[in-house]
Order: structure tokens, then sequence, then C-alpha cells
């Protein structure tokens, strides 16, 4: 029948329809990256449903002009291999299915990340696993915030909690009543709620949630005091001597954080938990050793950072702090600087060696290091048990001539039945049984200064020192971490059409080819 010359018509339609919207694909995904502008989008739309249409359309012209052919494709040795490669499709498609559904109900996660950004960190899934209650978080999100970021991060907050942490989603404008009552203002807040106690994150990321968590397992500040006074280290300025960033990270853990000038006070204040004395130039004075030794035999705790005396206007025959820490405690500051050898410069001793004690039991071999530190000796006092929290390799020694370290061109030696022979202890930490009170000594106070602070262990240290102090040993090594900031750099136009002409044209194009090929060899064939 002439008609059936028309049948080859439909087949060009259907190829031609076909080539349209492949086109009008490719132009849809230059207008998605942003790269073209159409004056109207939806024309692309409608073009590329017509073409899909017309391409229906032409096969099923020629199925209907030639039936024999399409009888013979589907009977035929064609439509032998072709079933073939639909029982394989098949059961590709069903492997698929079963691996999916094995992988749903026992979810796996990678980070493949350089800086692990999304794994939660250690303190993260400590403070998880610690939550003495269960935990209700609710995420306040309107529809104009996106939930992304909040919702993978609370999956993972959940999925490390051992059931004790769970969430949900509101909208604040559809349940603004439920917004007012939990103290809600503004978008992508998200509250945590822990029996009858609750806390607010201000924006979904570890750190602000973490702090959130601590602050609920610690609800009651801990009022911390640093004495003033003797020139001892600014927990209020900036620069590499202050101690800016110790009293930040206190305070992110629910701490209160003041400075307390004994002389011009008095008296040590009723909420005050722990007594920092970090770095004094100039000596403590008698009668405020008095006050803080009668405070500290009431159950208080007192942290002492002390450095070597040519680095302070302290002489040590002098030195009233010292001798109470060496009669009352039986700790004894030795007039030393420690040297050790095998780093660079050798003033800068590195913890060789931590003590068994809560402060440093989670320190996970970290490494601390003590600028300009000076030496402790341990000696036994009256219902005192003391313990060395860091001690220095046996090569290390104290330097007892201060005079070699003004000159450069000296070399640095140990003088047998000068110096004191290492291994040397640099912290350690007492506590009185029949007083409860406790006690944390160090021959240095540069380790926790700003400089330093967030250099490998010397932080978590310090932090460490003032949880066991103020006897909140639930919250050692639980200190939020400040993450890295890194910058994305956005691709350029012409790398953005590279990679999508790659992606959507290249390799469907050389499988296109591959397949024309391969029709071409089995038509050449029969």
């Amino acid at each position: 029948m002439k008609e059936k010359r028309f049948a080859v018509l439909g087949l060009i339609l259907s190829a031609l329809s076909l080539l349209a919207a492949f086109v009008l694909i490719l132009l849809k995904g230059v207008q998605k990256l942003g790269l073209y502008t159409p004056a109207q989008p939806e024309r692309l739309t409608y073009g590329l449903e017509i073409s899909l249409a017309l391409f229906i359309l032409g096969i099923a012209a020629y199925a209907i002009i030639k039936p024999e052919e399409v009888r013979r494709f589907f009977t035929g040795r064609k439509a032998k291999y072709g079933s073939n490669a639909l029982i394989l499709a098949i059961a590709f498609v069903g492997i698929l299915a079963v691996l999916n559904y094995l992988a749903y109900e026992n979810p796996k996660q990678w980070d493949m990340t350089e800086g692990k950004e999304h794994t939660l960190a250690p303190e993260t899934i400590q403070a998880l696993q610690t939550l003495p209650e269960n935990v209700q978080a609710i995420a306040f999100f309107s529809s104009r915030t996106p939930t992304d970021t909040a919702e993978d991060l609370l999956r993972d907050f959940k999925a490390n909690s051992n059931g004790k942490f769970d969430y949900h989603f509101m909208d604040p404008d559809l349940n603004p009543l439920a917004a007012k009552n939990a103290g809600i203002t503004g978008d992508g807040k998200i509250l945590l709620r822990m029996g009858d106690r609750q806390e607010i994150a201000a924006y979904a990321s570890e750190e602000e949630l973490t702090r959130a968590l601590i602050r609920l397992i610690n609800p009651e500040e801990q009022a911390i005091y640093f004495l003033v006074g003797h020139g001892e280290r600014d927990t209020e300025g900036s620069g590499d001597a202050a101690m800016s960033r110790f009293k930040e990270t206190l305070e992110s853990k629910n701490y209160a954080v003041h400075t307390l000038n004994l002389q011009a006070e008095g008296a040590i204040p009723d909420d005050a938990s722990v007594l920092v004395i970090a770095g004094p130039v100039s000596p403590v004075s008698k009668k405020e050793v008095s006050l803080i030794g009668d405070w500290v035999a009431q159950g208080g705790a007192l942290i002492v950072m002390e450095d070597p005396s040519p680095l302070t206007n302290i002489v040590p025959e002098q030195d009233a702090l010292a001798d109470y820490l060496q009669t009352q405690w039986g700790i004894s500051l030795d007039n030393d600087l420690v040297i050790d050898p095998q780093v660079t410069p050798p003033s800068n001793a590195v913890s060789y060696q931590y003590g068994m004690h809560p402060i440093t039991e989670k320190m996970n071999n970290i490494i601390t290091f003590f600028p300009f530190s000076r030496s402790l000796e341990l000696g036994e006092a009256e219902n005192v048990s003391a313990t060395p929290l860091v001690v220095t390799i046996d090569r290390a020694w104290g330097e007892t001539d201060f005079s070699v370290l003004q000159d450069n061109t000296a070399a640095l030696q140990y003088d047998e039945g000068e110096d004191l022979a290492g291994p040397l202890t640099l912290a350690a930490a007492a506590e009185n049984d029949s007083a409860k009170s406790r006690v944390v000594v160090f021959g240095n106070s540069t380790f926790a200064a700003d400089k330093f602070f967030d250099s490998y262990g010397n932080g978590d240290f310090a932090i460490n020192a003032v949880d066991w102090a103020s006897e909140q040993e639930n919250l050692i090594n639980l200190t939020p971490k400040t993450p890295v900031t890194r910058m994305f750099k956005t691709p350029t136009n012409a790398q953005l059409v590279s990679i999508f002409l790659g992606a959507i044209c290249l390799l469907p194009g050389l499988a296109l080819v591959g397949g024309f090929v391969a029709w071409l060899n089995r038509r050449k064939r029969g």
C-alpha cells in the first residue's frame, strides 16, 4: 500500500521531536545555572511537552501504518535480544531496590571531608551520651528559612544520643502562640527542653547546639573569680598575653566569670566557686593569702598559675602564696626554668606523660606545652592527696642559672648538682578530704594565654582544671569547639558551562553514538 511509504515519516517526526526535546533540556539546564534567561521561560516547558507528545505520536503513527513491522520486532530475533536486555534491566533495578532498602533500614554515613565537617565532635557525642534526661528539640523555622542544614544536624544529634534526643519542626508563623510561650523571637531558632528546663540555640550549628546542651546539663551558673591587682593576666583585654579566650570558653559552658580585687574588697564573694590566680607579676600579700587560705579551708577551690621568678617581680623567699601552697598542700614551686632539649625553643616544655586524674583522663594523649615554665615538687600535707598532672621527659631539666638565659650565645646544658634533674612536674592537683577543698597548681600561665590557648590541648587542659576544681566532673572535655571557617570559590561562567556540557552533552552523546554504531553493525550482519 502506498500509504506505508509514509510510515518512515512517523519515525522522522519522532527523531526530530527527540532532538528538539534534547535541545530544550539543554536550554533549561543553562537557564538553571543562571547563564541564560529567556523572555518567557514557560515557553521552554511548553515546547518540551509538545516535543515529547510529537515523539509519542510519531511512534504511534508508524505502528498504525506498519503493524507487521512492530509485530516482527516483538516476535523476531530482535525481540529475543530485547527480552534478554529487559530481563537484565529488571534484575539490575531489583538489585538496586534491595540495596536501597537495606541501606534505608541500616543507615550509615561516611564523612569524606578533610576536616570531618560533617562528623560530630567527640565533645558533642559525649554531651549527648551523658544526658541525664531525655531532650526534646523544637526547631522554629518558617517557610522562608531553609531547613536542610538544621535537619541534617538534628538527625545526627538524635543518632548519637542513645535514644535521649528527639526533635520536630514547627512554623512560628502558623503557631505564633507556641513560639511566644517558648520565648522564641525570630526565625531559625531551636528550643531544647529537658524536664522543666529549657535553653534556646540562636541558630543551627553544632557549636551552638552543644553549648545549649551543656547549659541544660549544668543549669546553675558557677561563679569563677580571677584575682587582679598584682599584674595578673587580663581576662577583659586583647592580645597574645590576655586571657580573653579562656574567659569566653568558660562562659560558653555556663560559668559566670568575674574579677576580684581582694585588697579592695577584703573578702571573697559568697557565690565564688573557684578563685583563679593567673600569672601575678607582683607578690600576693600575706593578708590576701590568709583570706584565700581561710576560704579554701571552708570548701573553696583555688587554681594558681605562677610563672618563673625571673619573669616577675616576686622574690622567692618572700612569696607568701608559694609558702601557703607548700605548707598547706605539700606543693612546692621550684625556682627554676624548665628546659626541654627535644623541642625548639627548648623553653617550651612539652607534656611527655599525664598523671591518672579526672583532669587528664580524657586528654586522649593530645600534648600540651608550657612556654617558660617552672617545675613543681610534691610533698606531704595533712589530709591532702596530691597528683602530678603533667610530667616532662627525663632528659629535661630545671635550669637554675638564670644568667645563662640572658646570654644568647651561651649553650644550655644540664649541670649536675646545680640544675634540677628530669623528669619534672609541670602541673599538679590536690584535694583535702577533710575540708572538701581542691587546688590545682601550674608552674606557668602562658600556656592558657590567648596566644597558646587554642594550640594542641592547652585550652582543654585549662578548662578541665576549672571543671574539676568546681566539682563539675561531668563537664570535663565538653568544651564546644569553634569550627574552622572555609571559603567556597564560586566557579566561573566558563567552568560552569564546561561542567554542564561535559555532564549533559558529552557523556550522553557518547552513549548515543555507541548505540548507533552498535545498531549499524547489527544491521550489516542482518
